[in-house]
């Protein structure tokens, strides 16, 4: 959908961010304020300081990596795509320097990145992508120079992490607990289903390839009669060449993690638990979960950076419903943290390998982003109390001290330019995501 509405909404938000410039710069000229007078966490310096090469600059986890590799004395490189030219993390004092790169499905976004490592002599590539990348910078790392290492999976392997069927297949091979999966590329595959021989499960439909608008989307099926069933399957975009999966459904409590892997050795881990629209973060003790993925990751062998969904269930067991072979948002929780750079770097054989995994310190404070918070309290006065309980025990996964430009430019610049680019072509959207740093579109990425 094209027009007016579209136009209207992001000439509201353009008001509304408008009027938040002044809070917002109060705020970050405060912040500098304090970052001035109080030093900041102790970093673990590199011996031997690298170039490394983050993509994803629009993306707060970037940002979070950005800062980990430069306060230990790396030299960080960001790329992004023309769209988002204009993302506040290409301002940190963290970052040296910033390159527009083409679409990563473009034919020519692996010379690009190529280019890029040979004109700013990367050492580490580690690719921030976003679901629709993962692919593409496994095909890019494949083709960069020997000397340069890269954290990320083989195309093949991602090939596996990426398709919710394949994933699911491959952990129920190795004895680990999945739910019952099924491949679904029509509507007529669904409403085959003899769901009657299953009468005390119900199943969920997850698209394999990401979708912004429907993953949010929990409706459980069989639904009351055979007619609504079949009129809510009818309303998906499912095809063969947009497969799904109709999976079991397990209730239970919802855990997230994070996890960067070097050669089958998970070494920095964060878990926590879910949230709605995954926006705030804070670590938790799961040693079960941990060990599924230790004994997933190894069995691959794999190098690179690994993000899985588990549900908890009836039996109090981790039930692994998908892997998302990238950069976990939870990565924010570390922001600070003396030894994350090192964690990304660091051999697993090594002398000092013991104290591996790197985990968020103990006590850190939780993650959320305010301008959504504040929205929610908005959008949902009701959840006011809540949000502002969250506000005060945890700490915005932008605004730093130490480095406050892009907290004030992330909004007013990176976010206000896609909303300008909205108001000119009047191309639908449904809602922003600061973290990630973009507008939700139907068919974004």
């Amino acid at each position: 959908m094209n027009g007016a509405g579209p136009r209207l909404r992001a000439a509201a938000m353009l008001g509304v961010l408008t009027a938040l410039l002044p809070v917002d710069l109060t705020i970050a000229g405060a912040a500098a304020a304090i970052g001035r007078l109080r030093p900041g966490p102790p970093i673990e310096r590199a011996a031997h300081p690298r170039t490394v090469l983050l993509t994803g600059g629009k993306m707060t986890k970037s940002l979070t990596l950005a800062r980990a590799f430069g306060r230990a004395g790396h030299r960080v490189v960001l790329v992004e795509t023309a769209k988002y030219r204009w993302c506040g993390h290409r301002f940190s004092n963290c970052v040296d320097a910033f390159h527009v790169v083409p679409d990563p499905d473009d034919p020519g976004y692996p010379d690009a990145i190529a280019t890029v490592v040979a004109t700013e002599g990367v050492d580490v590539f580690v690719p921030v992508c976003s679901p629709l990348a993962s692919r593409y910078d496994a095909l890019a790392a494949a083709r960069l120079p020997d000397h340069v290492e890269v954290i990320h999976a083989a195309y093949d392997v991602i090939g596996i992490l990426d398709d919710k069927d394949r994933f699911a297949a491959s952990a129920a091979e190795l004895g680990l607990r999945v739910p019952e999966t099924h491949r679904i590329t029509s509507v007529a595959d669904v409403l085959g289903f003899d769901f009657a021989a299953r009468p005390d499960r119900r199943y969920l439909l997850k698209s394999i390839p990401y979708d912004p608008v429907h993953r949010a989307d929990l409706t459980t099926l069989p639904l009351a009669t055979s007619e609504l069933t079949a009129d809510h399957v009818r309303s998906l975009p499912i095809s063969d060449e947009r497969p799904w999966i109709l999976q079991e459904f397990v209730d239970g409590d919802e855990y997230c993690t994070h996890g960067t892997v070097r050669s089958g050795v998970t070494t920095v881990w964060a878990c926590c638990r879910s949230s709605a629209k995954q926006l705030n973060y804070e670590m938790v003790e799961r040693p079960d979960i941990e060990a599924w993925v230790n004994e997933y990751v190894s069995a691959l062998g794999v190098t690179g950076q690994l993000s899985f969904d588990f549900i908890i269930g009836p039996h109090g067991e981790p039930v692994a419903i998908e892997c998302n072979p990238r950069t976990h948002s939870a990565i924010t929780m570390f922001a600070g943290h003396p030894s994350l750079a090192d964690g990304y770097l660091r051999s697993t054989d090594g002398p000092d390998s013991g104290d591996l995994p790197i985990v968020p310190i103990a006590g850190s404070r939780p993650t959320y982003w305010l301008h959504m918070e504040w929205w929610r309290m908005l959008s949902a006065p009701r959840t006011a109390h809540h949000r502002l309980r969250e506000i005060v025990r945890g700490r915005d996964a932008i605004l730093d001290p130490h480095d406050p430009l892009p907290f004030v430019l992330v909004p007013h610049l990176h976010i206000a330019s896609l909303l300008v680019g909205a108001l000119r072509t009047g191309s639908d959207w449904v809602g922003i995501d600061v973290n990630i740093g973009k507008l939700v579109e139907p068919d974004g990425d």
